[in-house]
């Protein structure tokens, strides 16, 4: 839900005229951190591949 949030808002932020370049920045280094900790998470889930 953070990771949707986090989409919204760097989609309103790109939609305004003259953007702050630096929040722009912020909000889509921590779209990425969720994005991986989400990938993480998934990887705990999934079983191992037998060898």
């Amino acid at each position: 839900m953070a990771h949707a949030e986090l989409d919204n808002r760097i989609d309103g932020a790109d939609s305004l005229s003259g953007p702050d370049e630096l929040a722009l920045r912020r909000l889509k280094k921590q779209r990425l951190v969720l994005r991986d900790q989400i990938a993480q998470l998934e990887a705990m889930l999934e079983p191992p591949e037998p060898a």
